[in-house]
């Protein structure tokens, strides 16, 4: 699924590819836009689904009658989800969100057999003149969790639950580690790989390891709550992945990296009612509403909570910079001596910076 997969982002940087932008006629206004949404795990009550699933509700509750969705949850990547794509666009879904990365070849596909249906994928690096993609700047927010982090590491350890080696993934595991060690110079972020989205009982497995292993304090990237509630019952810290996790680990939980997906869901839709629509790639931030450091326990001392939102300020107004000079990967290397990573380095990520222990591995 992943073979090729950073030449492939090379080639494409996440950049609209020329002669691609269409202008499909206005939607009729006597019949709801018929929106759908694949999701690659169960909607539940946290996670990925779940937090794209929040932003279909908003989507829903800021257009009301003009649109109509429907929801498919627990679709694997790969045949699966293709043969979901093609019925929901046989079945007149004339928008369709496609939430997981390996959806990515399948939806070109149905694309290409449904000229008049719209797709947005979830991340990715091809488009086709009636499929996008979009994603949020994560990292952005994993910065700001690493240096809360940090603030309430006794050990400076943190361990990283990972799914797959994408760059959004490591992109995430660098920015946590880069944010810890602006706190404490001295701090590691132990990594466990997954090759999955959506386990829990490898989660939660790979979390009592990392804990075993002198991590106070836990993050992910996968999509249920496992490691939340393995936080909870070792008495650990949690930056939450994705959602709002407090429910399962009311004490671990020090604040959640949630991408915020309804606004754009709602300007999308409305794209394809007007007849605007075109694809053209969004990669949004802290500054566009894409992402927040939410959720932060009310517990926390006022100094960190100040520090946090200092933090968050000083990436808003352009002071600070996640991916800034001197960087230097865990290997000793020097991969940036001046100025930072432009969206391109970023985009196609596949190393670790200092201060993370393990490696990335090779896609296969």
């Amino acid at each position: 699924m992943y073979k090729n997969l950073r030449r492939a982002l090379v080639r494409a940087a996440l950049l609209a590819l020329p002669g691609l932008t269409i202008h499909s006629p206005a939607w009729s206004q006597n019949a709801p836009l018929k929106v759908a949404f694949v999701y690659v795990s169960p909607v539940g009550q946290a996670g990925w689904s779940y937090q794209h699933d929040l932003g279909r509700q908003a989507m829903e509750r800021n257009l009301g009658a003009q649109v109509k969705t429907t929801v498919v949850e627990s679709v694997a990547e790969g045949p699966d989800a293709e043969r979901v794509m093609r019925d929901l666009a046989a079945q007149g879904h004339k928008l369709i969100f496609a939430t997981s990365f390996g959806y990515l070849e399948g939806a070109l596909r149905v694309a290409a057999e449904y000229p008049d249906v719209r797709f947005e994928h979830a991340g990715g690096y091809k488009i086709a003149p009636n499929l996008n993609t979009y994603n949020a700047r994560t990292y952005e927010a994993r910065w700001l969790a690493g240096r809360l982090a940090a603030m309430n590491s006794a050990s400076g350890v943190a361990g990283y639950v990972a799914g797959f080696p994408v760059p959004e993934v490591v992109q995430g595991i660098n920015a946590f580690a880069l944010g810890m060690r602006s706190v404490n110079p001295k701090a590691s972020v132990r990594v466990v790989w997954l090759q999955s989205w959506f386990d829990p009982a490898r989660e939660r497995d790979a979390a009592l390891t990392l804990v075993r292993q002198g991590a106070d304090v836990l993050t992910n990237h996968t999509a249920s709550p496992a490691v939340a509630l393995a936080a909870q019952e070792q008495g650990v810290r949690l930056l939450a992945n994705q959602s709002d996790m407090s429910a399962f680990a009311p004490k671990a939980q020090l604040a959640a990296v949630t991408p915020q997906w309804g606004e754009y869901y709602t300007q999308v839709a409305r794209a394809v009612i007007a007849g605007t629509w075109k694809p053209q790639p969004v990669w949004g931030g802290l500054r566009e509403g894409m992402v927040q450091l939410s959720a932060l326990n009310p517990g926390l001392p006022v100094a960190q909570v100040a520090a946090v939102n200092a933090a968050r300020a000083a990436l808003l107004s352009g002071q600070a910079t996640v991916f800034a000079a001197p960087l230097v990967d865990n290997a000793g290397k020097s991969r940036l001596a001046s100025g930072a990573l432009d969206d391109e380095r970023i985009a196609t990520m596949d190393w670790f910076v200092q201060g993370v222990v393990g490696s990335v591995p090779t896609s296969k």
